[in-house]
């Protein structure tokens, strides 16, 4: 018996395989459109975010889109000021993830000028934006970005650089935060150095740095030595008029300048006005010569005794009882003649040499930030007579500096710069005094040096000559016995004038070293002999031990006792 079976349905594997392969890719598709969604949505996000902020941090700081100045070089093109790339640290307080108590102190310990309590203040505040710290060093904003927080912000702003530090700070002055020009010569050259035209060209100043930073250098030495308050240090082109060196101490450094205090921030040799004693004896004889009051610089005049002129009793420190020449009076700085010689010159012609060195007038340069002299309201016969040798006058070591330059570079008194100048931009100046007049106070100056009270200011083979000039500070009702203000104003080479120097020390005291004598002669003039000894060689000046300016004249004018050569 046979027996039929029914044979089962083939499948189609193949077409079972396809539709899986479909349904999978499928699925894959979708996956991958809502991941490329997601990322889409998150770049937007971002995006959004950073035009936000870059908009915030603008509208909280005004200087998101700050341009470069130019930068500020030296005469030789040292850079003395540049705008670089800097960090800035900001959170946005709105979209603080941390815990706010815990971060506070974390900010605090990396950035203390800020207490917990502030930093608290700002991170619970809710704005949308907030600067924790501009101009930030790179090594701090890593290890503000390693606390982890996103809400913070690290922004590159322009920062305003002095890589110099306090090299000639008080010329250059500083920039605020929007990088504008605040003091100095920073906001003196705004328009210039914002100037889109000339921003790639830096601005040449007059300053040379390496003069700059010896002055500096010696300066502090010697304020840290005598224990001086203050100090004013000044190199000068006799025949330009151009600055080399502008110092005033104490200092501080423009890259930190909100941090410095006010003395630190006041320029003593702009803004300091100082009786400044015997400097003054040179102009008077200088002007005493001009107006034919001194016809013959061998011509004795009367020092047995102090003058009493008034309730004023005028006295020698150096008392030589006697009668004495010009080159004696100066060489002993003596009072008691160079007042006579005043009380001739008469308050008239006085005041005429006094104003044409600009003695009643601020300073005439680029600084801003500069004082009015003290004039005498009323010359009596008394004042003329101590004005003669520094005293009831007050100017800044800055113009005493411009009256040493015009009494040696041929009596031509030229306006002070801080700019470098080109030969055909020198001014041809006022004449103040005779060229022979020049000639004779510059042998006189190196006399005061050779033989006098300025010996200690003998740069060897430099030919220097100068003035010392130490008074007593004025306040209210008389003079301070103790508080001196010791000065020495010099020039080099004497036998051909390039350059003055002055060195201002303010209430120095002595030490074992000068025998307890505060005076300039022990406390300025050494600083000046090493100041010339380091820049004459920079500034082009040879050291010679054959050539100087003829002083054998003079000094055989010089009484000397019985058996002295």
């Amino acid at each position: 018996m046979s027996r039929l079976v029914a044979k089962p349905t083939a499948t189609n594997k193949v077409g079972l395989r396809q539709q899986m392969y479909a349904l999978v890719q499928q699925r894959l598709m979708i996956v991958m459109l809502l991941l490329l969604f997601g990322v889409v949505a998150v770049s937007v996000r971002i995006g959004w975010l950073s035009v936000m902020a870059g908009g915030e941090a603008h509208a909280a700081s005004g200087s998101g889109d700050l341009s470069p100045r130019a930068d500020i070089v030296d005469r030789n093109g040292v850079t003395l000021a540049r705008t670089i790339d800097a960090w800035s640290i900001a959170v946005h307080p709105d979209r603080l993830l941390s815990n706010p108590q815990e971060l506070a102190p974390r900010l605090h310990t990396l950035m203390p000028e800020r207490s917990e309590a502030e930093y608290l203040e700002i991170l619970t505040s809710g704005r949308t934006f907030s600067y924790l710290r501009r101009r930030a060093l790179p090594e701090l904003v890593a290890e503000v970005n390693a606390l982890g927080e996103p809400a913070m912000e690290y922004l590159r702003e322009p920062e305003r650089l002095y890589p110099q530090t306090n090299l000639a700070a008080h010329i250059l002055g500083w920039v605020n935060l929007d990088g504008e020009g605040v003091t100095g010569m920073e906001a003196v050259l705004e328009d210039q150095l914002m100037d889109p035209g000339h921003r790639s060209e830096p601005v040449a100043l007059s300053i040379d740095s390496r003069v700059q930073a010896a002055v500096q250098s010696e300066l502090a030495a010697a304020m840290r030595r005598f224990n001086a308050i203050g100090a004013a240090g000044i190199v000068l082109d006799a025949h330009t008029g151009e600055l080399l060196a502008l110092t005033s101490l104490p200092n501080f450094n423009p890259n930190a300048a909100n941090r410095a205090s006010d003395r630190a921030r006041f320029n003593q040799a702009t803004m300091g006005f100082f009786e400044l004693g015997s400097t003054f004896k040179p102009i008077t004889v200088a002007a005493a010569i001009d107006a034919g009051v001194v016809e013959d610089l061998s011509f004795r005049r009367d020092a047995i005794e102090p003058i009493q002129v008034g309730r004023f009793t005028i006295r020698d420190d150096h008392p030589q009882r006697r009668f004495l020449n010009v080159p004696e009076t100066l060489v002993y700085s003596s009072n008691i003649v160079t007042a006579r010689i005043a009380d001739h010159l008469g308050a008239e012609r006085m005041q005429a040499v006094f104003r044409d060195l600009h003695f009643d007038d601020p300073i005439d340069f680029e600084l801003p930030v500069r004082g009015r002299p003290i004039w005498p309201e009323y010359w009596a016969r008394s004042t003329v007579m101590t004005a003669g040798y520094g005293h009831g006058i007050a100017v800044s070591p800055l113009h005493l500096a411009n009256a040493y330059a015009t009494l040696v570079n041929g009596g031509l008194h030229r306006p002070l710069t801080l700019m470098r100048l080109s030969p055909e931009d020198v001014p041809e100046g006022e004449r103040v005094f005779r060229e022979e007049t020049s000639y004779e106070m510059r042998r006189l100056l190196r006399l005061i040096v050779q033989e006098g009270t300025g010996r200690n200011a003998d740069a060897e083979g430099f030919r220097v000559g100068g003035k010392t000039g130490t008074a007593e500070k004025a306040y209210a009702g008389g003079y301070r016995e103790h508080a001196l203000v010791s000065t020495f104003a010099a020039a080099f080479p004497m036998d051909d004038p390039q350059f003055v120097v002055l060195i201002m020390l303010d209430e120095p005291t002595g030490d074992a070293g000068t025998g307890g004598a505060a005076t300039a002669g022990w406390t300025a003039a050494p600083v000046v002999a090493r100041v010339v000894s380091r820049i004459g060689p920079l500034l082009g000046v040879i050291p010679s031990e054959t050539r100087d300016i003829d002083t054998a004249g003079l000094r055989a004018m010089l009484w000397r006792p019985r058996g002295e050569s």
